[in-house]
């Protein structure tokens, strides 16, 4: 650390007094600012952020569009609760979202990826009069007790904070890496409906186009049209989960738009606000209209400045060709992380969809025995040489990439290069 790094360590201690130790925090850094692609800690030092906020800042920070709406708009309205009265925002955030997403679907605001998912329940089981969810396993949505009964893995999320919610069953989610075909996952909820519940009792099937906190697996198109042929034929809901894949993470601006289906329901978050809290349930209209008035909403769900920072995010989208740039510098980093791949043996798989990109860090690339060791290793590697990045992964031995979509030519290589001297000193 650098002549100032006393206040770092001031802060740190001073954060251990006061904030419960669930909350865990990836890197032992403080920032004080960030623009773009770029971060700054407190003693100055400059990161390229490849974290984002955890995939939350898909137009970079502090983008000036969504700067200058919040400005105008807390000028104006900051908040009103549209359970008391509306306001144009929220209305006009929802007309958009409806045209993103298809034809005759409407919208409800939230203000957590958590809340969108467990609403999104509410609504399939409102409009079904079923009770149960399938989820799949290594999938995750969210730390309430419906999200976390819902998500496929154990640590950290589960602890002993059970019993969970009922009614939920998890099957096996394809994974090419590890032997797990489409096959095999249809297999699956086959036998669930045989030996579990009856097809004709099950609400929802919630999906993560691409699983992130599981490990960046993008589900087969086949496997997804798959799906929603049997949701079809048994009147289930077939939920979208896109709060990570959401808003051109995956190269195009929700991930079920890669196998040209229709969902009933889409969980939309993170990018969603470019860093303000919002989450959005976006589904057909005759499933959304399944809650009677009051069965939706919350206090601070749909704020007027996260809408209008919403409105923002996609005015960038729509002028600034975000996806034609993102769809560019996913292609120069999966080229990059190849390249390392060739180089160390310890990098078992390279994987992903989009900019949604992912290396799985294994200690024998025959076994494929995940090395959690060496990936935090890794992480913490690539900081000191001023990239930031985090891991996922059921047993979290993978790194996961979500590099703003803005980031440039010149950022992507100025990552590789990190990430190569990091994986050059844990070889």
């Amino acid at each position: 650390m650098t002549s100032t790094a006393p206040k770092t360590q001031d802060l740190l201690e001073r954060r251990d007094r006061n904030i419960a130790r669930g909350i865990a925090t990836a890197h032992p850094i403080l920032a004080s600012k960030a623009k773009g692609t770029e971060l700054w800690d407190v003693e100055g030092r400059r990161y390229l952020d490849f974290v984002g906020g955890i995939g939350v800042l898909n137009v970079g920070h502090n983008h000036p569009r969504v700067v200058d709406a919040v400005k105008r708009q807390i000028e104006t309205l900051s908040h009103a609760c549209f359970q008391v009265l509306g306001y144009e925002p929220y209305v006009a955030l929802a007309e958009k979202l409806n045209t993103l997403i298809g034809k005759d679907y409407k919208s409800a605001f939230f203000t957590s990826g958590a809340e969108a998912v467990e609403n999104s329940v509410k609504i399939a089981r409102g409009y079904t009069n079923r009770p149960a969810v399938i989820a799949f396993r290594g999938g995750f949505h969210g730390r309430t007790l419906l999200g976390v009964s819902l998500t496929g893995m154990s640590q950290p999320y589960k602890q002993n904070f059970g019993p969970f919610a009922p009614e939920i069953f998890h099957i096996p989610y394809p994974n090419a890496y590890r032997g797990v075909t489409t096959a095999d996952a249809l297999a699956a909820l086959a036998e669930v409906f045989a030996t579990d519940v009856a097809p004709e009792r099950v609400a929802a099937i919630i999906i993560e186009p691409v699983q992130g906190d599981g490990g960046f697996h993008p589900a087969p198109v086949n496997f997804v049209a798959a799906l929603r042929e049997i949701t079809n034929k048994h009147g289930i809901v077939l939920i979208l989960d896109e709060i990570q894949t959401g808003f051109g993470r995956t190269g195009e601006m929700f991930g079920f738009q890669h196998s040209g289906i229709e969902p009933d329901l889409v969980t939309i978050a993170k990018s969603l606000a470019g860093g303000l809290p919002l989450s959005a349930v976006v589904g057909k209209a005759e499933i959304m209209d399944a809650p009677t008035p009051g069965g939706l909403g919350g206090t601070y769900g749909g704020n007027a400045l996260a809408c209008a920072a919403a409105l923002a995010v996609i005015e960038t989208f729509e002028r600034d060709d975000i996806l034609r740039n993102g769809r560019q510098r996913a292609a120069q980093l999966r080229k990059g992380l190849i390249a390392l791949q060739q180089r160390h043996a310890f990098i078992g798989d390279v994987r992903g969809l989009g900019f949604m990109l992912a290396i799985e860090i294994v200690s024998d690339r025959a076994t494929k025995a995940p090395d959690a060791d060496r990936t935090q290793h890794v992480l913490d590697e690539a900081r000191k040489g001023g990239l930031l990045l985090i891991k996922c992964g059921i047993h979290r031995n993978t790194v996961r990439f979500l590099a703003p979509l803005v980031a440039t030519e010149a950022e992507i290589d100025e990552a590789l290069a990190a990430l190569g001297e990091a994986l050059e000193r844990v070889d």
